[in-house]
């Protein structure tokens, strides 16, 4: 074991690096250790055609722009990588490659933290998380094994070449899973979408990205989830220059859409009764927002162009007046499911008391419950833009500053 290093950062995602580059403007010695390379989950766990879902003016670090595009386009996976590695550059972030931590406790009759990795043992006084969400693919207790039907988990899908001859099923319908859905209907396979509760709100309503309305309107700032929401995907895409999501018009181009999977019983699928609901709540949050942005700018005397077309709607297809309660795999000729369901947090190998009876953080803004123990990068670690990169960047600047306080208050000595 080397001598106690200040603070040891796990992970190279977006919230390693803000968390680096906060770290190194307050002064505090401290590593960043990556198990793959730096923005791995960008690299391998997205699909080829993948840009991200914010125009890039939004989504950035304040300091460094994207360069390769423009403020109101939306950047590829490729160049998300890039700008990350770049970013890191700028700040020569002390990022140690191919390093995977296995196990980390707190020492025994001595401050700091013991970190066991495949490149030895590391001594630290304090621990920063940032492996971020996305660290396990979450399926569903649905989900059967079938030797003759494709299986893969929307983080192990990468264009519809890699799927066999036949006809597609994608369960969930957040961002990627539409996303999915719509590219694999535009390569000419038929596709069923099953729809569970959703948001939609619109790529851009009166000239301006649904982003900065959420700014204007103060919604990426709430601190709290609304309750009952816990499940509710948001449905958004930045693919062919930013489209806002509208199932009926996925329907009418030829994607079948059913509700919430509920089950298998043989080669047969079933469905929730649940469709013409989970679509008509996204239309609300819809409108919803559409108002909320008519209101702002009534109020405000703002000059921004009318788009009465934004509330029209397309007559409801077939697939939702009639809904479909289930689907025989073999006579539909489905040979691939694509599990769209998100992702589960792994934290096993963090063994100190900061989490609670189901294995999740404890924290407070990201300090947890484990003094000295800290968490970045997590879906409402202190509001609702916390997942974004530019939210990232804030929630690490609060994070090392916390942890600056703390090394002022340890080398206090009185004289």
């Amino acid at each position: 074991m080397s001598d106690q290093l200040d603070t040891i950062v796990i992970g190279a995602g977006q919230a390693g690096i803000a968390t680096s580059k906060h770290l190194s403007d307050l002064g505090v010695p401290h590593i960043v250790l990556e198990r793959d390379r730096i923005a791995e989950r960008w690299r391998s766990q997205r699909w080829d055609s993948l840009v991200a879902n914010g125009p890039a003016w939004h989504d950035r670090f304040p300091e460094l722009e994207f360069g390769q595009i423009g403020p109101d386009e939306f950047a590829s996976k490729s160049q998300t990588v890039d700008y990350f590695v770049e970013y890191a550059k700028q700040h020569n972030a002390p990022i140690h490659e191919g390093v995977c931590v296995s196990r980390v406790s707190r020492n025994t009759s001595r401050p700091g933290f013991k970190v066991e990795t495949t490149r030895g043992i590391y001594d630290a006084a304090r621990v920063v998380v940032a492996t971020g969400p996305f660290q396990n693919p979450g399926f569903p207790p649905i989900t059967r094994p079938s030797g003759d039907i494709f299986q893969i988990h929307s983080s192990e899908y990468k264009n519809p070449q890699q799927l066999p001859e036949g006809n597609v099923l994608v369960v969930g319908a957040g961002s990627s899973g539409v996303q999915i859905a719509d590219e694999l209907q535009r390569s000419g396979k038929q596709t069923y979408l099953s729809v569970g509760p959703h948001e939609r709100p619109p790529r851009s309503y009166r000239d301006r990205d649904f982003v900065w309305w959420l700014g204007v309107l103060g919604l990426w700032d709430l601190e709290v989830m609304e309750p009952g929401k816990e499940h509710v995907t948001i449905a958004v895409s930045g693919s062919h220059g930013g489209f806002t999501i509208d199932f009926r018009e996925l329907a009418h181009r030829g994607v079948t859409l059913v509700g919430l999977t509920e089950g298998f019983e043989g080669k047969t699928i079933y469905f929730q009764d649940d469709l013409n609901r989970n679509i008509l709540d996204g239309d609300t949050s819809y409108f919803s927002l559409l108002d909320a942005a008519d209101e702002y700018i009534r109020r405000n005397g703002l000059d921004l162009p009318e788009e009465p077309e934004a509330r029209k709607t397309l007559p409801d297809p077939d697939c939702i007046t009639h809904p479909i309660r289930e689907i025989d795999m073999t006579g539909s000729q489905i040979t691939s499911i694509i599990w769209a369901t998100g992702f589960l947090s792994d934290y096993g190998w963090l063994q100190v008391d900061a989490l609670d009876g189901d294995g999740k953080p404890t924290h407070q803004r990201g300090v947890s419950s484990e003094p000295g123990v800290y968490f970045v990068g997590l879906p409402w670690l202190s509001r609702r833009g916390s997942s974004f990169i530019w939210g990232v960047w804030h929630d690490a600047k609060h994070i090392a500053g916390h942890i600056a306080t703390q090394r002022q208050y340890a080398a206090y000595c009185p004289d």
